[in-house]
């Protein structure tokens, strides 16, 4: 225990001691791709793409990890088939695309949102210093060596144009509202091909061949319906699905159009678990590059989605990498920027400014927020002895019970 307690206080010293000033730099983000902390490619695998159906422009990827021969009792040699699995990676998985870390990934999803005719461009809301947690221009630019960094830190070069979108007036953009509209999108083909996994080849060379209890689409007897509620769980996936799983309700799909660079997902009873990855820097050790960083070993290793915790200085600016590095859908706890910018005085905290915060997130490309927002006041006495309510929970409990009492409100903050 002494060992590993010593050997974590060295390697805080020594991020310490390789951070020089405000390690906030572009210079600092450009180190994700030259450390190799990260490496793009995993063994015994290669990354593959399935063509869609409906819109053949669709290139959905998987990964194939190749499975050694198995000698048989007869010591025969039998070849296995590579095993596809989902993958999460997105061009950062692939070694044959190039991707720079301060260009962010291709906007894959840019076409298909504007060819659908129902959106816009606006000015956008005007990124202030205060976003970032700083008072001024001036204070930012002394904390951050000079202005030229500063700009760098806080636009980086994205592929996409700086301008957000929006939905024209009358009009709706949510995967929901093209559900109900009876509407197939290519967000929900590449979700049907991508849940399948291979199993519509399966299907197709011998709908009458008995799956082995050994093979992993081979379905349990517990995995059968409970009562009359059948489960579709092994039905093919197709986009008809998909879609009528949405428009029901059942399923969501996290995608934001102002984050046209990730890769379409789905979550849902009838769909494969989904896994989530929180990250966010630390009073410890953190910059914008360890986050980054943090967003593609999360997405390397299969996160579904993503949430930035992020709390203190270059909030928006940190969010900015993330989201136009990441292939996975990106999540937020709304209020942590919005307590940030009321110097963590939560009877600040008005509705003005907690929208103001939803917009500029919105804005800059965030898929999905945890809204805290299911206490009443007398329920509060409740959560004072608490054991579950530790770390981020006990903090959020703290701010929520300081803004019940100080405004004496049935609900905290927002009752508009």
């Amino acid at each position: 225990m002494v060992f590993l307690l010593s050997d974590r206080i060295n390697k805080m010293n020594k991020m310490r001691s390789e951070k020089t000033g405000s390690s906030d730099s572009v210079d600092s983000v450009h180190s994700v791709e030259n450390n190799g902390s990260a490496p793009r490619t995993l063994p015994n695998s290669r990354k593959v793409y399935v063509s869609g159906k409906l819109h053949p422009d669709l290139k959905v990827p998987f990964r194939d990890i190749s499975l050694a021969s198995t000698k048989t009792m007869s010591d025969e040699i039998e070849v296995n088939e590579p095993l596809r699995v989902y993958d999460t990676s997105g061009p950062w998985g692939d070694p044959n695309v190039d991707v720079d870390v301060t260009c962010g990934l291709p906007p894959l999803r840019a076409d298909w949102i504007r060819a659908r005719g129902d959106v816009e461009e606006i000015e956008g809301r005007k990124v202030l210093p205060l976003d970032d947690g700083y008072l001024s221009e001036r204070h930012a630019a002394s904390r951050n060596d000079d202005n030229r960094k500063l700009s760098a830190i806080r636009n980086p070069q994205s592929a996409i144009p700086c301008r957000p979108l929006r939905a024209k007036p009358g009009k709706v953009v949510t995967q929901l509202w093209y559900a109900r509209q009876g509407i197939v999108t290519p967000e929900m083909e590449f979700i049907a091909i991508r849940e399948n996994l291979g199993k519509e080849e399966l299907r197709s060379k011998d709908s009458q061949v008995e799956i082995s209890p050994n093979d992993l689409h081979h379905r349990h007897s517990g995995s059968e319906p409970i009562e009359n509620r059948k489960s579709k769980i092994g039905n093919p996936i197709t986009p008809e699905f998909v879609r009528d799983e949405v428009a029901r309700g059942r399923a969501i799909i996290p995608a934001n159009i102002n984050h046209p660079e990730s890769e379409p997902m789905i979550i849902g009873r009838n769909f494969l678990v989904k896994i989530n990855a929180n990250i966010g820097n630390s009073a410890v050790a953190s910059s914008i590059e360890e986050e980054v960083e943090k967003m593609r070993w999360a997405t390397k290793w299969g996160a579904d989605t993503v949430m930035d915790l992020s709390t203190g200085r270059n909030i928006h600016a940190t969010r900015e990498w993330i989201i136009r590095n990441s292939p996975v859908p990106i999540g937020t706890v709304p209020i942590y920027q919005a307590l940030e910018k009321v110097g963590g005085r939560a009877e600040e905290l008005t509705w003005e400014i907690y929208r103001d915060t939803l917009i500029e997130q919105a804005e800059q490309g965030v898929d999905y927020f945890t809204v805290h927002a299911g206490v009443l006041l007398r329920y509060i006495p409740l959560t004072k002895f608490s054991l579950h309510a530790l770390g981020r929970d006990l903090r959020d409990h703290g701010r929520l019970r300081c803004q019940f009492f100080h405004r004496r409100r049935s609900q905290a903050g927002f009752n508009r």
